[in-house]
């Protein structure tokens, strides 16, 4: 029989567990938040960590709430795509700013002169991107079509999904009998989603070719649905739409007059919604002047350049992808951008001291010279990936010629507390601003901007 333990939970960790202390061991528990004491068992130990499931809520937080959705929790073969349904939204981002501030002391011993306001949207039905898995139980004669099953393998038995957009979510259980009826459903085993403003894309991963029947029935699906059905048989760039159809996708900027046509395998923001407002906000705080000259780095397809470019006299954006690049510039003649927004392709995990001054050289004097006559690219963007922006940020820490502001948008406060740690410390920049976009609500995962200026 399992030993009780009882203890008090302190804080939460980026994976959403209470955390509290019991002999001098850290015990991380899910499901449990800070200000309860729970009940628990040993799930595993280790010298100075433990991890237990908790079992009965001894002392409940005031700012616990009965999750939405009945497929979240922390039982056996509850879904994974949520981790802090239990805990109130607005203590969710109140929680979040208190691990990056954290964070951000603890890397780089510094703390941001002003939080900002968090950008905030819509917290359900919001998830315009998914990957969603498939399963055939061959015992139970079905077919299973979401997300993983919490710390196991599985795919979770769903049938709908408050994060996910509702026409999404309303299609869990239709997927499930397409998915049955074709001749490959064992050989199928995720389904990608992307919404866009005007239409609904499914891509199906199929590892054998489908028959005609097959066809014939997916296509059914796709025009009693109202969506775009794409096969993808091998990598990203084999996706192909049954009915030929391939602009099918688009993502608008009104406030910005821009349209940005995508593929359904390209990066976009999860939550449309959130993005309008954080695009907003992002150029704001970049405070651009008319005839400035801007360098965005990471930059897609464009989400932040094009709707740059219709406020400075120049942007340049940077990508490592020569596919996205292409993209944006479509995008930029699309929107009669094109002589403003200029794109090129570049390893930014490479990126040096010198490329930042050749890329001053050669922009920063087209439209703008300051009064002493020196080059320079007045304003930074840089929204990396998870990985951050290492190379271009030691760049920017060590370069004689540095933007007047940097803005940092990041999906990963890891790689932007240590991002952050090399401009202070190093390079001797400011940290002016911070705050927190809640893009993933109900989830651990942290999407933040922070606002830096260059020693004076």
């Amino acid at each position: 029989m399992n030993e009780w333990y009882e203890v008090d939970i302190e804080s939460l960790n980026l994976n959403g567990r209470g955390i509290g202390r019991r002999d001098g061991k850290r015990v991380h528990i899910d499901g449990a938040l800070p200000n309860e004491r729970v009940r628990y068992t040993q799930v595993k130990s280790k010298e100075n960590r433990e991890v237990g499931r908790l079992e009965t809520l001894l002392r409940s937080s005031p700012e616990r709430v009965t999750p939405k959705c009945p497929h979240f929790g922390y039982f056996q073969g509850a879904c994974s795509a949520c981790s802090l349904q239990h805990l109130d939204a607005t203590a969710q981002l109140a929680l979040k700013q208190k691990l990056l501030e954290e964070m951000l002391w603890e890397a780089a011993k510094v703390r941001p002169q002003t939080w900002l306001q968090p950008i905030d949207g819509p917290i359900w039905n919001y998830r315009h991107r998914a990957r969603l898995s498939v399963r055939y139980v061959k015992r139970r004669g079905e077919i299973l079509v979401g997300f993983h099953e919490r710390a196991r393998s599985f795919v979770a038995d769903i049938q709908s999904c408050s994060i996910l957009a509702e026409r999404v979510s309303d299609l869990l259980m239709p997927l499930r009998e397409l998915v049955t009826g074709l001749s490959i459903r064992e050989r199928l085993p995720q389904i990608e989603v992307a919404v866009g403003d005007q239409a609904v894309v499914l891509v199906l991963r199929v590892l054998d070719e489908p028959s005609q029947n097959d066809c014939a029935a997916i296509l059914a699906f796709g025009r009693k649905h109202d969506v775009s059905m794409w096969l993808q048989p091998r990598g990203p760039e084999t996706i192909t739409p049954l009915d030929g159809d391939t602009e099918v996708l688009s993502l608008a900027l009104p406030e910005f007059g821009i349209t940005i046509p995508f593929a359904p395998t390209d990066f976009t923001q999860i939550n449309h919604q959130l993005n309008t407002i954080l695009v907003k906000r992002v150029i704001e705080l970049l405070e651009p002047e008319p005839d400035d000259v801007v360098v965005d780095f990471f930059c897609g397809l464009g989400n932040f350049t094009l709707p740059l470019a219709t406020r400075v006299a120049q942007v340049i954006g940077l990508e490592g992808s020569d596919r996205l690049v292409a993209r944006a510039g479509q995008a930029a003649t699309l929107n009669g951008l094109s002589q403003r927004a200029v794109f090129a392709e570049r390893n930014l995990f490479e990126w040096t001291t010198e490329d930042w001054d050749t890329l001053v050289n050669t922009y920063g004097d087209k439209n703008h010279e300051t009064n002493q006559g020196i080059k320079r690219i007045d304003r930074v963007l840089i929204d990396p990936p998870r990985a951050g922006a290492l190379a271009v940020v030691q760049a920017l820490a060590t370069t004689q010629s540095p933007p007047k502001r940097l803005v940092y948008v990041s999906c990963n406060p890891e790689t932007l507390a240590r991002d952050t740690a090399i401009l202070v410390n190093e390079g001797g920049w400011r940290l002016q601003a911070a705050g927190i976009v809640n893009m993933f609500p109900h989830t651990a995962h942290m999407e933040s901007i922070t606002v830096f200026e260059p020693p004076v």
